[in-house]
């Protein structure tokens, strides 16, 4: 009953999806409005599809039918209900039905957005774009990818459950929902940059649209981002958050090129500079994250993330470079019609502290890219697998990130016309000052390295740059200071100089260390903690057996586990991590005595391993994502950034 009603509504989704192309495909090449209009019509039943698909696989994996495929090869009666409900995108199938099922929200917001202006050529366009994007990944669940494939269970039949690293954390129930929420979240962006480009409609007043939709999904992506990184801390034992995994990278991308956006916007809405390269901006962002999803779901690169391989990696690969070689052609046809009327009055200006901006996250995407798909094109050009370390990814990235920082602090002191020293060095004297009391502080303290302790320095710098920003702003217009896009951005830029100062510390004076404990009360010493061994006692849950190992830290009694999950006999660490502002304390699970973990007596047991991991300031970047969170927030809300309240702004900051 499941598969079939599942196949149902692919099928629907699919030709609901073929219908709305065909419409307004129609509706824009007769100039008839009102075959757009009818679209709509199409967008709800997309919405019943996508809707409907997702909630018969979640009933299906909920009653454990395992005649659907999907369920058979990753449900099981001994996963517990929310992760249960998780398996949904802990593979290639069920993670495409989410990712529909968010494209098409996507789709009718914009449908409910413009149900005004649906008639408008660059609104039909728009949708046209998105139509086509949901039709491709429809097609996806038709063929390669296809969900509700049937499977005949025999009596007793119990599936395998999903990767036990993939329920071992309440963490993975949210990240790639909302990960995915930025991801797709592009899709409206780019859809208007084409519309733009066809219509030739190419001014400045669709930006304002483009840059919302921009700002929700960045938002989106950067707490998916956080919310990964925390899973990875608390989940893999490790002792790291960040790994430049291929998968992560694939994050990482539209990230960085998002954010070159929203900061190069800002120059064509002022002085109509930048319109190839924004255009190309919101485009590169929704390329890189089909080219994430052929990273994460096609199996091609080795990563802890990938969890599935498949075979719609040529297809995604086709997608990808249809999506290049249209917008390119779009941007071409339109070169001349794209040639900037403004210009830049002086180097030392806010317009041109952005350029420089948006060349060194050009330059950081570039390192990024190159790093994450360089093994692929060995690979292909000598048949032999390679894997770039992590160290290519820290000296490459390392200078563009301090030059960052540092144009964090300055951009905004600047004017958007020409500045002169007298003015930046006022706005930035005590900014600086703090800056360079933070750096002999860092030193005080212990910090030797000169990575760090300029990575202190510099953030707060751009910290304390942001800072007298919201000042000035709050006194002019009180607590509406802290709103609008000028000083919503302040906020966000507060927030990544919090994490690049974790990111640096944390990294840099990370200490670690293995122990064997062979008797109970046995105890070391290690970073000023006293250890002491307490003991082990077994668990059975009904989906693993988990072994815990007592440990009394400094008089706190920790409890870091090793499981066995039944099914391949897989192995996994539960570590125990305790955080305060200064530093995290975790403990990991190595080994414990074979008999306690197989069951089986013979040889010696031998004793109980566990990696100790003191990190500084690690939970500094959940603080810091918060803030980022928060100012994303802020960002969206209408001040004195925005176009009708600019006016009014400028003078309350002449005044300030």
């Amino acid at each position: 009953m499941n598969a079939t009603l599942g196949t149902v509504f692919v099928a629907l989704g699919l030709v609901a999806s073929a219908a709305g192309v065909v419409t307004v495909a129609g509706g824009l090449a007769t100039r008839t409005p009102s075959l757009v209009v009818r679209s709509r019509t199409w967008a709800w039943m997309l919405a019943v599809a996508a809707v409907g698909q997702v909630a018969v696989m979640e009933r299906a994996l909920i009653t454990r039918d395992f005649t659907v495929a999907f369920v058979a090869e990753h449900g099981s009666h001994r996963t517990p209900a929310l992760f249960n409900v998780a398996t949904l995108w802990s593979a290639l199938e069920g993670s495409i039905l989410l990712w529909v099922l968010i494209l098409v929200g996507y789709l009718v917001l914009v449908v409910h957005r413009f149900r005004h202006r649906l008639g408008d050529p660059m609104v039909g366009w728009t949708l046209l774009v998105m139509f086509a994007v949901c039709a491709f990944f429809f097609l996806l669940l038709a063929g390669p990818a296809q969900p509700f494939g049937r499977f005949e269970p025999w009596v007793g039949y119990d599936g395998p459950g999903p990767n036990p690293l993939l329920q071992n954390h309440v963490l993975m129930a949210f990240h790639p929902p909302v990960l995915y929420l930025g991801y797709v979240g592009f899709t409206v962006p780019f859809a208007l940059a084409v519309a733009s480009l066809a219509t030739g409609r190419l001014g400045e007043g669709w930006l304002l649209e483009a840059r919302r939709w921009t700002l929700v999904a960045w938002g989106c992506l950067t707490v998916g981002i956080l919310l990964g990184a925390w899973w990875s801390y608390e989940v893999l034992g490790w002792g790291g958050y960040w790994a430049w995994d291929p998968v992560e990278n694939a994050s990482f991308l539209p990230w960085l090129t998002g954010t070159a956006y929203l900061h190069s916007v800002m120059v064509q809405e002022r002085q109509g500079m930048l319109r190839v390269w924004n255009l190309s901006l919101l485009c590169s962002t929704f390329a890189l994250t089909i080219l994430g999803t052929f990273i994460t779901r096609s199996g091609v690169l080795e990563s802890v993330h990938a969890f599935t391989e498949s075979g719609i990696g040529p297809l995604l690969l086709g997608f990808f470079a249809l999506v290049v070689a249209t917008t390119v052609g779009l941007i071409a046809w339109r070169g001349d019609a794209l040639r900037a009327p403004g210009s830049i009055e002086s180097p030392v200006s806010r317009t041109g502290a952005f350029l420089a901006n948006n060349l060194l996250f050009g330059a950081f995407a570039f390192v990024v890219l190159l790093g994450t798909v360089f093994p692929l094109l060995v690979e292909a050009a000598r048949g032999d697998r390679i894997a770039v370390g992590n160290p290519y990814f820290e000296r490459m990235t390392m200078p563009v990130g301090f030059a960052l920082l540092f144009l964090m602090a300055v951009a905004p002191a600047l004017p958007w016309g020409r500045g002169t020293t007298e003015v930046l060095s006022a706005r930035l004297r005590w900014p600086a000052a703090a800056g360079a009391t933070a750096m002999v502080v860092a030193v005080a303290l212990g910090s030797r390295g000169w990575a760090p302790t300029l990575a202190v320095g510099l953030g707060t710098f751009a910290a304390g740059g942001a800072i007298r920003h919201l000042a000035l702003a709050v006194r002019a217009r009180g607590l509406r200071g802290f709103v609008g896009r000028s000083s919503g951005g302040m906020v966000v830029h507060v927030g990544v100089a919090v994490v690049a100062v974790a990111f640096a510390c944390s990294s840099a004076f990370v200490r670690q260390a293995e122990f064997r404990f062979d008797e109970v009360g046995d105890s070391v010493t290690f970073a000023g903690h006293e250890l002491a061994f307490d003991g082990l006692s077994t668990v059975e849950l009904s989906e693993k057996t988990e072994t815990r190992v007592a440990v009394v830290v400094d008089g706190d009694r920790f409890e870091p586990a090793i499981s066995v999950f039944p099914f391949g006999g897989q192995t996994i660490g539960t570590p125990a991590t305790r955080s305060t502002v200064r530093d995290d304390l975790q403990l990991a699970v190595l080994a414990v005595p074979d008999p306690l973990v197989s069951g089986q007596d013979g040889s010696e047991p031998g004793g109980t391993v566990v990696r100790v991991t003191v990190q500084p300031l690690v939970a500094w970047l959940w603080i810091g994502g918060a803030v980022m969170a928060i100012g994303t927030v802020l960002s969206s809300v209408p001040g004195a950034g925005s176009p009708t309240g600019r006016a009014k702004g400028r003078e309350r900051e002449e005044v300030a």
